[in-house]
């Protein structure tokens, strides 16, 4: 069968990642692949459990609603031929069910009874936090399927179908439009009907359907050492033993090098039959390391007491695995505390990438991003996993330093009336490591006062003129003008200290970092070789830049490269302020509210409109006269800017 593109609310997407590859079991639900729009990033499930057979698409091409993209070959099939196959072939009660059926008919005949139940359909994982419930696709009385999209949930990064996990009518809607809704709520509620067939208290029948089951389900899996990202480890510790039942992803042994310690899953849930390995041995990728048997284990227990309740096969199998699985069950859900958990659901990442962290034990935070609006891939995991098992362990310790901050623990203040702990948002937590480098930082500021009087009246002429073209022109785009001019002048203060400590890196151009106030935090946008624009062009970029970071679209590539920045306090207020240097930038510039002041003239004080400066910088690499010759420059640029032309 084909697996085509669903309706994802717009009329075309690309293919973002592809999640499988040619040869791969996946079950129903399992996500195949990503498509990604301008307004929405979805991934794209299964809707049968089957194989793989081959993948119509390429990441990068462009679908629409109904094209195919990948083709599957269901099991489902094969598999109901072997049960039925099975009994003829192999089970002797099979034959005697049939000769009783021939010659008395009233004591096998079955009688169906049919039940139902109210289901509740949940928020699923969305790759977000929280997500506002944007339209309800279903009324109460209505009878819907599974996969059936019942309400569409926004976020500032996705619009969403969610589907329903259960077919039936809908007996309540527990939200309306306009409600904020997280993982795990309850959106509706579905009356399921269910029939159920129950022959005759007869224990052949039992035992035949349990023979069948039996004969089809078994076969047996081998586990083998996965890429490590390095050539060997040794096998540390392992955490299973011959007859224990296992979980799908539960961890089977522990594989360490010189650089890292990792915990391999099982790629199938299922009892080891036999393990490959010992302890303190050496393993490559591709060795085997146990073999599972999988399935089929509950349907013998089933032919040995056909007539007990399915709660009485559980003591049957609880006391062979007990033992064994006592130091082996913690390890998996160790992996994460409960606060990396939280820090993941900050993530911008789908649920098979979410799922994948947790098996690894991956804190997302700690991941670069490479897809499109700081989307995690699966690609982008394995390669953090890849540089933690290569990566000096002294490297990894001192990068772990700069997000330290040293201080003690806080204090108890349950005596002081208590508090409530309240998460900071997912930027200003991205933002904690990089301020920290400013302990490492000699800083010192140097402030100034320019006269934009002049200034300021020219652009009061222009703005008329810029605001019929539909732009925003502000004081800001002709400070970058004057800094970017500065700069080319002054290129240490565009410039790096080098790693040796000993020699400054300095840069061929001009990129400048403009830190933007959003919701959720200041962020800082790049706007590209400021020197080589006219103020149109800069006036032009910045509104862009300014409107892409308060509705999230800023790209990876938007925030990188800056080798000086500035912020400013608008019309916020304030008379000046101390700007962090942003490292590995060694100057920033920072710029208060303008306000009206008299100035000596010489003879008697005129009303200036003056401009606070306040300018941050590296004293390793720049020394105060520097600072103080900079400052003065640009007090006289943006006093007369006509100078620029000089």
């Amino acid at each position: 069968m084909q697996i085509q593109a669903p309706d994802i609310g717009v009329d075309k997407a690309l293919v973002a990642e592809i999640l499988v590859k040619v040869g791969d079991h996946v079950a129903v639900e399992d996500s195949l692949l990503v498509l990604e729009s301008d307004k929405a990033t979805v991934e794209v499930p299964s809707t049968a459990a089957g194989i793989v057979k081959s993948i119509l698409v390429q990441q990068g091409d462009e679908v629409t609603e109904g094209v195919a993209l990948i083709e599957l070959e269901e099991e489902s099939q094969a598999n109901e031929a072997t049960v039925t196959e099975a009994p003829k072939a192999e089970s002797p009660k099979a034959e005697a069910k049939v000769e009783k059926t021939e010659g008395q008919s009233a004591p096998v005949t079955a009688q169906t009874a049919t039940s139902s139940q109210v289901v509740d359909v949940t928020v699923p994982d969305i790759g977000v936090e929280k997500a506002l419930v944007a339209e309800i696709l279903v009324k109460v009385g209505d009878q819907i399927e599974v996969e059936q999209s019942i309400v569409v949930v926004e976020s500032d990064k996705a619009t969403v179908e969610v589907p329903s996990s259960v077919a039936g009518v809908v007996e309540a809607i527990q939200v309306k439009e306009g409600d904020s809704v997280k993982e795990g709520v309850v959106l509706i509620q579905v009356k399921t009907t269910t029939t159920e067939t129950a022959s005759a208290p007869q224990a052949e029948p039992v035992e035949v359907e349990a023979a069948a089951s039996t004969s089809t389900a078994t076969g047996e899996v081998e586990i083998t050492v996965p890429d490590l990202g390095v050539e060997k480890a040794v096998v540390s510790e392992i955490l299973v033993g011959v007859g224990d039942r296992v979980e799908a992803q539960q961890s089977l042994c522990v594989v360490e090098s010189d650089k890292a310690s990792v915990e391999v899953p099982s790629s199938s849930a299922g009892i080891v039959k036999a393990i490959h390995v010992s302890l303190n041995q050496d393993v490559r990728q591709g060795m085997p390391l146990a073999s599972i048997e999988v399935s089929g284990q509950a349907a013998p227990a089933a032919a040995k007491a056909p007539k007990t309740s399915p709660v009485a096969d559980t003591p049957a199998t609880k006391p062979q695995p007990v033992a064994a699985q006592s130091p082996s069950a913690p390890t998996q859900p160790e992996k994460l505390s409960k606060q990396q958990e939280a820090d993941n659901a900050k993530v911008y990442a789908g649920p098979a990438v979410r799922k994948l962290a947790r098996e690894l034990g991956v804190v997302l935070g700690q991941v670069k991003a490479s897809g499109e609006h700081g989307r995690v891939m699966k690609d982008d995991v394995f390669a953090y996993v890849k540089t933690r098992l290569t990566a000096p362990q002294a490297a990894s310790t001192a990068q772990a330093v700069p997000a330290v901050s040293g201080l003690p623990s806080l204090p108890d203040f349950s005596a002081f009336g208590g508090g409530e702990v309240k998460a900071m948002t997912r930027l200003q937590q991205v933002s904690v490591p990089q301020l920290s480098l400013n302990n490492f930082i000699p800083q010192v500021t140097q402030f100034d006062l320019a006269d934009i009087t002049e200034l300021e009246a020219w652009r009061g002429e222009l703005k008329d003129g810029f605001k019929k073209q539909g732009l925003s022109l502000t004081i800001l785009a002709f400070i970058a003008k004057a800094v970017a001019h500065l700069l080319k002048e002054e290129p240490y203060f565009a410039g790096h200290l080098a790693d040796d400590q000993k020699s400054v890196l300095l840069r061929n151009e001009i990129h400048m970092g403009i830190a933007v106030a959003t919701p959720d935090g200041l962020t800082v946008p790049v706007l590209r070789n400021p020197d080589q624009k006219s103020i149109k062009q800069i006036a032009t970029e910045l509104a862009e830049l300014s409107q892409k970071a308060r509705d999230r679209k800023l790209s990876p590539k938007d925030l990188q490269g800056a080798n000086f920045t500035i912020t400013s306090l608008g019309s916020i207020g304030g008379t000046a302020f101390t700007p962090l240097v942003n490292w590995p930038q060694v100057a920033i510039l920072g710029i208060s509210p303008a306000t009206m002041q008299p100035v000596w003239n010489g003879k008697d004080f005129d009303p200036r409109l003056m401009l606070p400066l306040s300018l941050s910088y590296d004293h390793r690499v720049i020394n105060g006269a520097d600072a103080a010759r900079f400052s003065n420059k640009l007090t006289k640029l943006l006093k007369d800017i006509r100078s620029l032309l000089l």
